[in-house]
């Protein structure tokens, strides 16, 4: 008869030591949400690092502030060492979150922390304060029960995710690169669903270069950008649909200075978002074969890609963490299903170098990025039970 692991030994309590943890969860969360941390208020981003900081070299984690730009906040990255060499089965587990939100300062005052029944409000309460704070009391419950079969645990704050994370994605790409899986703690859906999937986005520049002419002397001797930046619209909005799960939006149109001169120059800036990369390469290579060939004679157009975030697929190995999740769920009567979704986050950009994602790892929550945005509180001990218990589980492959 094998004995169980000391990992599965401490399963067993994990929920009761979420539960009795619950009241200093809605305590720290009342103070993460009065600080305002939007993606442009740096200052208040790092008041955000600092507390985080604090909780989780408490917790035994070695913590490296990585400088943003001069625009942002600073990046967060905690590790813990544990007793597994990866030769003797321990593995690398990352945990992501972001520090900032989407509300401007003042938003804190205005909006504080409030409970009404079993939902608590405030900005960035469930994106992602609520979702960072589970992570850091996940870890708290390990290190407490003196888990340590694993090769290291790492814990990545960012404090832009809400604009792309420009600043921090080369620290996000450079700490996923050394990991085996990652748990993202964005939320999780509003039927409690975990996300497996969520759609990468590439953005276009279309230049439209034609030529100008007095439009009322000699308009023939000119040749209309904005007529062919109209018709490029309409071809590449057209083909929405010819793939599944790839969309293609163009959001903003600029041409022309004066109603009196033949347009001589137009712009298009538009989105492609899809499931795969095989369908963003799919919609890449239309929009590059509709410009070649311009409608009006006289136009050309340069066609530039100016940023990628990757999507995040369900491959196998996401769908192995998935299923892991439902086992250790399963102990307390804890279900849910698998999602996908077209918002994107710093999961893509985990995925984006290899490494095996789940998100939404975090209580349940909604209404993200409005003054409705809601945490319910009645799902926080059991979800961060299920955080605790997947880490330990992933933290080894060793089943004796």
């Amino acid at each position: 008869m094998t004995a169980p692991s000391r990992q599965g030994a401490h399963t067993g309590r994990l929920l009761a030591d979420a539960q009795s943890r619950l009241e200093g969860y809605l305590s720290s969360l009342a103070e993460l949400v009065a600080i305002d941390s939007g993606s442009y208020s740096p200052a208040g981003v790092n008041r955000v690092a600092d507390w985080t900081a604090r909780r989780l070299a408490g917790a035994g984690f070695e913590v490296e502030r990585v400088r943003g730009g001069p625009d942002a906040g600073d990046v967060l990255v905690a590790r813990r060492r544990g007793s597994l060499a990866p030769e003797d089965g321990g593995r690398r587990v990352l945990l992501a979150a972001h520090m900032d939100t989407v509300f401007p300062d003042g938003t804190a005052a205005a909006r504080p922390f409030s409970r009404r029944g079993p939902l608590a409000h405030g900005p960035g309460v469930s994106d992602d304060k609520g979702g960072l704070l589970a992570g850091l009391t996940a870890l708290e419950i390990l290190a407490a029960a003196g888990v340590t079969e694993y090769a290291e645990l790492v814990l990545l704050a960012t404090p832009d995710e809400e604009i792309g994370s420009p600043s921090s994605r080369a620290v996000t790409e450079r700490v996923a690169r050394g990991v085996d899986c990652a748990l993202a703690l964005e939320c999780a859906r509003e039927n409690g669903d975990l996300v497996v999937a969520r759609k990468g986005v590439a953005d276009f520049l279309l230049t439209v270069t034609g030529r100008a002419a007095h439009s009322g002397i000699e308009p023939e001797r000119g040749a209309n950008a904005a007529l062919a930046a109209a018709h490029l619209v309409v071809e590449l909005q057209a083909l929405n649909g010819r793939w599944p799960d790839v969309t293609v939006n163009v959001g903003v149109v600029r041409a022309g200075e004066r109603t009196n001169i033949v347009c001589p120059t137009a712009e298009l800036q538009v989105e492609v978002r899809s499931a795969t990369a095989e369908g963003m390469s799919r919609a890449r290579a239309a929009i590059e074969s509709a410009a070649a060939v311009p409608v009006v004679a006289g136009t050309s157009v340069e066609v530039r890609q100016v940023d990628l975030c990757p999507p995040m697929e369900a491959t196998g190995a996401v769908r192995g963490l998935f299923a892991q999740a439902r086992s250790v769920g399963a102990q307390w009567g804890l279900s849910f299903g698998a999602a996908a979704t077209g918002g994107v986050g710093d999961a893509n950009i985990i995925a984006g170098v290899g490494v095996p994602v789940l998100d939404g790892l975090g209580p349940v929550g909604g209404a993200d990025h409005t003054p409705e945005e809601w945490l319910d509180v009645t799902t926080v001990p059991a979800r961060v039970a299920l955080l605790a218990g997947l880490v330990a589980s992933l933290g080894t492959t060793r089943t004796d």
